[in-house]
């Protein structure tokens, strides 16, 4: 929970309050701090090197709270004073929030002269403010924040703290989607699942095929990888329709609820970490729950395309041939190149509608981690589409690169029984991947987001991001809608 005050920050009744300083030359300087308390003021920045303050970015130091309501005063860096952007205030109210985990109640005294830094101040605690706890005990979350701001009858204000309360529980509930051990989180349990979260919004609906209506409707990529696993695979259709949309859109998300790589084993070190393959399912599921709760004007299809893919005597092998829904054949020469089947089969389910444009978001190679790394996702399509989700991210302090999809690369993917490989070269897998994908769109606009590394953070938390679940991929898409809602 998040609400705006004008109360002085010296004066409110919180177990914490956050301040944040950065670096002027060589000295470390409080933004917007003339309230500070002098004995405060000049601990913060006289006996700030005593101190370990230097007001880098994500550093966040404890002080007592000498002057102040607030047991503890709590500085939060910036980095250099004279280039503070939304999404550096955003981080570093989400680093305060995340090192405050067991605080109940914390004070925001960051820069929030406008609606625009309001937003970012109020997403970056919401964001930072998680806590799983599902199979362990852990510090609960921070449960209530108090940000200063002028602006407490502002409209645009109030409607950023409203939409940041959205942002907030779709990017954690798609945390805890990823989060989930992978014996709780199968196919059918996501399903159900995805049932209980579209009752959080007006106007969510939710279907589900099994294994006998994926065979019935020729979704041969869905059964194909998902026939290895006792637990089959499931499409799942989320939908949030207004009236009078100014625009419909397509999200298809891969949601492989564990990766063994099947027959084409992977290797055990690092194995553990495959629960996160339905991370791109995850974040389309709950950026349609937060468009309907938002009220956009656009129409939104989220297909979730789930499968456990497992080796066993009933599993996929390689050679085999399947047929995607829609009647291309596709030779499986690698089976741990499975997610790209199952979109196959829900971006051609998500064409058939007609959309205005059609999305996909999917973990879907190790080759995006290579080529950008574990914080920088990729995109692929049609250039404006391209372009319109580059957009979104910067707006919304996600990082997204733009990719080409060489035309070339459509010749590796040949068959000699089948339209088309599932692999093919080595190199360029990511882009070869995009390529894959793109023979099941038609003329549809449409881009290719590959999140495979910032999906899941195995190193150590940083700004407003965990370790474990990051939910990336939810800011973007919802910018996205609301950028086409602005149209």
């Amino acid at each position: 929970m998040i609400s705006l005050t004008s109360k002085s920050p010296a004066r409110l009744s919180v177990d914490a309050l956050v301040v944040a300083v950065g670096r002027s030359g060589e000295a470390v300087t409080p933004l917007d701090a003339d309230w500070l308390p002098q004995d405060l003021a000049r601990l913060i920045s006289t006996d700030a090197a005593k101190l370990g303050i230097t007001g880098a970015v994500d550093e966040v130091r404890r002080v007592p709270g000498l002057g102040i309501s607030a047991a503890v005063l709590v500085v939060t860096g910036v980095g250099d004073v004279d280039a503070v952007t939304p999404e550096t205030l955003r981080r570093a109210a989400g680093a305060a929030a995340r090192e405050l985990a067991g605080t109940s109640s914390v004070g925001l005294a960051l820069p929030a002269v406008d609606a625009a830094q309001v937003a970012a101040v109020a997403e970056g605690a919401l964001l930072g403010a998680y806590s799983y706890d599902r199979y362990s005990k852990a510090p609960a979350a921070v449960e209530r924040f108090e940000l200063v701001t002028d602006r407490t009858r502002d409209a645009a204000a109030k409607k950023a703290v409203a939409r940041a309360e959205v942002i907030g529980d779709a990017v954690r509930a798609t945390r805890d989607l990823v989060n989930t051990a992978p014996n709780d989180l199968f196919p059918a349990a996501f399903a159900d699942l995805a049932k209980v979260a579209a009752k959080e919004a007006k106007g969510v609906k939710v279907s589900v095929l099994d294994e006998k209506a994926l065979a019935s409707g020729g979704y041969g990529g869905l059964i194909g990888v998902g026939q290895g696993s006792t637990r089959g695979p499931r499409l799942v259709r989320v939908s949030y329709s207004p009236s009078r949309p100014h625009a419909s859109v397509a999200l298809v998300g891969k949601g492989i609820t564990f990766d063994s790589g099947g027959i084409s084993i992977k290797p055990a070190a690092g194995m553990d970490a495959m629960k996160s393959d339905m991370a791109g399912a995850a974040a389309v599921l709950h950026t349609v729950v937060a468009a309907a709760r938002l009220e956009l004007p656009v129409a939104v299809t989220g297909w979730l395309c789930l499968a456990e893919n497992m080796p066993s005597g009933s599993a996929q092998r390689p050679s085999d041939v399947i047929t995607i829904r829609g009647g291309k054949t596709v030779e499986v020469l690698n089976t741990d190149a499975e997610g790209r089947l199952v979109m196959a089969d829900g971006l051609v389910a998500a064409v058939e509608e007609k959309p205005d444009v059609v999305l996909d978001i999917a973990t879907l190679t190790g080759a995006q981690m290579v080529a950008l790394g574990y914080r920088v996702s990729a995109v692929m399509g049609a250039d404006d589409v391209r372009t319109e989700i580059v957009d979104a991210a910067t707006a919304t302090g996600e990082q997204f690169w733009p990719m080409p999809l060489p035309a070339e690369l459509r010749a590796g993917l040949k068959s000699k029984v089948a339209d088309l490989a599932n692999i093919g070269d080595r190199f360029g897998g990511m882009l070869t991947a995009g390529v894959f994908l793109r023979e099941f769109v038609g003329e549809t606009p449409w881009a290719h987001l590959d999140i495979a590394g910032p999906s899941f953070n195995e190193k150590g938390a940083h700004g407003y991001t965990p370790v474990g679940g990051t939910g990336v991929g939810v800011r973007t898409l919802l910018g996205f809608l609301e950028a086409r809602a602005a149209r």
